[in-house]
């Protein structure tokens, strides 16, 4: 997920918990199916790395094979409950780290292409199965005798003899099962299974109803003059998805899940922009078909209630309690103090653009749809350059294999070779190799780069098969971005933004493919949530590494490198400009999450949307020029369950990461000596030992938040350079 809002879809050794935060597109009826003798999800794939066999798998293959790997963990799970011998590391953890096998397979082939490639099948299935596989999670978390062996192999730990990580999955799984509701009486564990089922369904509803919305709401243009400033590139894709959406002689415009749009910063029809803007921040709260106003108050509601269930203050000390931030108050006080100086740089920007606006005769004052227009107007006056002056140098195959894969290469002294032989889902999909630093096998890499309506928006990166020693496998991991696709024989050019997404969600990549641990429940990227962006913000830095850039940013045309003035503008531009927007549009998200989810049962407000805006007012974010990046009824993040009172996560991460890129630096940057010591100290070693112990191995010292602070421009002497000694604006 990079840090302008995209997801990361997690093994958090939960079954239920990659199955909670799904997007998916429409829902029809669909026949109901037996189960298959010939289905191919039934057994291990005997393909290379075990990567899934996508032709043979139909849609009708998931729910027998779901149904059957519940049934088989459930058997696995009342053995080892049963088991007359006294617990041992062996035949209680172990068994349980074993156990499940073909469950976890189909869940992760399932719900991965739920987000990737969805259709109204996939999406029935997905209602049917998310309550039924919550039940499943509870069955085994809420079994009274299998707890009672997990507790005493805890009690009696520093007894047992095992190693550091042995030691550590115990105290996990401990953790696990208690803060699942092992400790509850039978009456409360019995709401606490009503509960989790009608999460849910909820859950799944409102990300359902998310993709719904946006693909209902793509906006119509009826003719190309309406879409002065856009390229040729954008107007024929827009002509396009008219095209087919069968309108004919029309240009449509689909909207993107954040609530701004990127066509916002090239479009010069401000009645057009507006349009945009204001059906982007409708959505789903319109009373129409997809309004998510109510699931948003029954989750808030439901997820108040059973953290008071478990002893918690609200929803969100319960989620803390096992991320690094800890608690409610750490989280607040950060936020607290990056609010006031993100929304002073937003205020400043703001009034740089209505200068711009004045000079120009606008007759206007600056709203939500003109900021990301002026927004590049300023950046031309500032710098001497715009967007569309540097897509050219930043051709898609370039990028990735000069540029991302060039960066790994350089720092892990790992290969990539593109496979043609792997079945894949959709025909974009591209498959490479990848080859250790001793030329042995490493793992299998899935580039899914492009939109389309079956997906969902964003960018994020998924694992289809998790390493482990225990069981022998070596890792599959996929990309995906929602780059918007060419006319055939056009090339795909990134805006910068993209081009830090690809490297972003490559990070999160090498975070899977490196690991190297010994129980799945610790592979790759199951680490705390507040810790797994850490990582793959770090991989950022390579974007604009001199070398590494000067590398992939070559003309699509000519193949010649960029320019290096500017080069050195894209650079400097990047650094701190438009700071105070993207810092501010994120942190009004963060604070409205944090809001829904410090609630009690008792003070869950009965309209939305009204408690929204006062939370907004509340925290000082209540900027209409600047609105959340997501509004409450269509931020996935903390509604479809995957980053509930966990959005903070990305601005919390970028603290170690702006940490990090200072290590790098001041040890000599892209280096094999650093990255195998990165690697080694934390990327290989997934959520096997405390995260923050991991960090301190990393970098040799505790974070510090005045690198973060100075990267995003929120420290005085950068905010009076960026605003006091800027060229006048002409």
């Amino acid at each position: 997920m990079r840090k302008s809002a995209y997801l990361i879809l997690l093994a958090l050794g939960s079954v239920h918990a990659s199955m909670s935060i799904l997007y998916a597109a429409d829902a029809s009826p669909s026949a109901s199916v037996s189960p298959m003798t010939d289905n191919p999800l039934f057994s291990e794939s005997s393909l290379p790395y075990h990567s899934p066999p996508f032709d043979k798998i139909k849609d009708e293959h998931y729910p027998p094979a779901f149904e059957k790997g519940m049934a088989d963990q459930l058997k696995e799970v009342e053995a080892i409950a049963a088991n007359k011998d006294k617990p041992t590391f062996e035949n209680t953890i172990v068994a349980l780290e074993r156990s499940g096998e073909l469950l976890g397979r189909v869940d992760r082939i399932f719900s991965n292409l739920a987000g990737a490639n969805t259709n109204p099948a996939l999406q029935k299935i997905e209602k049917e199965m998310s309550p039924k596989l919550a039940a499943h999670q509870d069955a085994i978390h809420l079994n009274g005798a299998l707890f009672a062996r997990v507790q005493s192999l805890y009690d009696n730990r520093e007894t047992l003899g095992l190693d550091p990580e042995s030691k550590y999955l115990v105290e996990r799984y401990y953790k696990d099962f208690v803060r699942a509701g092992a400790k509850l009486s039978d009456a409360d564990k019995t709401k606490m299974k009503a509960m989790n089922a009608e999460l849910a369904e909820l859950q799944t509803t409102f990300a359902q109803n998310v993709l719904k919305e946006k693909n209902a709401d793509s906006i119509v243009v009826d003719n190309r003059a309406q879409l002065d400033g856009l390229s040729e590139t954008e107007i024929a894709a827009a002509s396009a998805a008219a095209k087919a959406e069968k309108k004919e002689g029309k240009f449509v415009i689909a909207l993107q899940n954040t609530t701004g749009q990127p066509v916002l910063a090239s479009l010069k029809n401000r009645q057009l922009r507006e349009k945009i803007m204001k059906t982007s921040l409708v959505r789903n709260s319109d009373d129409g078909e997809y309004d998510n106003r109510k699931v948003v108050l029954r989750t808030a509601q439901l997820r108040a209630e059973r953290a008071a269930l478990l002893g918690y203050a609200n929803h969100a000390a319960y989620q803390l309690e096992d991320q690094t931030a800890k608690n409610v108050e750490t989280v607040n006080k950060l936020l607290a103090q990056l609010a006031p100086p993100a929304v002073a740089n937003a205020q400043r920007e703001a009034a740089d653009m209505q200068k711009v606006i004045d000079q120009e005769k606008g007759g206007f004052q600056l709203a939500s749809w003109d900021w990301a227009l002026y927004s590049e107007k300023v950046r031309q006056a500032r710098y001497a350059f715009d967007e569309s002056e540097i897509k050219p140098y930043f051709e898609i195959n370039h990028v990735l294999l000069d540029g991302v894969f060039y960066a790994a290469n350089k720092l892990y002294g790992i290969t990539f070779k593109e496979r043609h032989d792997i079945p894949v889902y959709q025909p974009d999909v591209r498959v490479f190799e990848v080859f250790d630093k001793d030329k042995k096998p490493l793992a299998l890499f899935l580039a899914d780069y492009y939109a389309r309506p079956s997906k969902r928006g964003g960018a994020w990166m998924n694992s289809y098969v998790r390493e482990s020693e225990l069981l022998g496998a070596k890792p599959v991991v996929a990309n995906h971005l929602n780059i918007p696709k060419p006319e055939p024989g056009k090339p795909t050019l990134l805006t910068f933004d993209e081009v830090t997404t690809m490297f972003h969600e490559f990070g999160h990549a090498l975070h899977g493919m490196f690991s190297h641990v010994k129980y799945p429940r610790f592979s790759g990227t199951s680490v705390p949530r507040d810790f797994v962006e850490y990582p793959s913000q770090v991989n950022e830095m390579w974007a604009t590494w001199p070398e590494v850039l000067k590398n992939y940013a070559k003309h699509y045309q000519t193949g010649q490198p960029m320019p290096q003035k500017l080069l050195d503008k894209v650079v400097e531009s990047e650094k701190k400009f438009d700071q105070g927007f993207k810092t501010t549009e994120y942190l009004a998200a963060t604070l409205l999450d944090q809001a829904w989810h410090q609630l009690k049962p008792d003070e869950i407000p009965i309209d939305a949307l009204a408690f929204e805006a006062s939370a907004l007012k509340k925290a000082g974010v209540d900027v209409p020029t600047v609105p959340p990046r997501y509004r409450s009824a269509y931020f996935s993040h903390a509604f479809a369950g995957g980053y509930s009172a966990g959005y903070y996560s990305y601005i919390w991460s970028e603290v170690l990461d702006a940490d990090t890129v200072e290590w790098f630096k001041q040890n000599g940057g892209l280096t094999r000596a650093n990255g195998d010591h990165f690697r080694d100290t934390l990327l290989s070693r997934g959520g096997s030992d405390d995260a923050m112990k991991l960090f301190h191995n990393a970098t040799g010292r505790d974070p510090y938040i005045e690198p973060l602070l100075k990267r995003r421009g929120l420290d005085q002497a950068s905010a009076e350079k960026m605003h006091g000694e800027a060229p006048a604006l002409k």
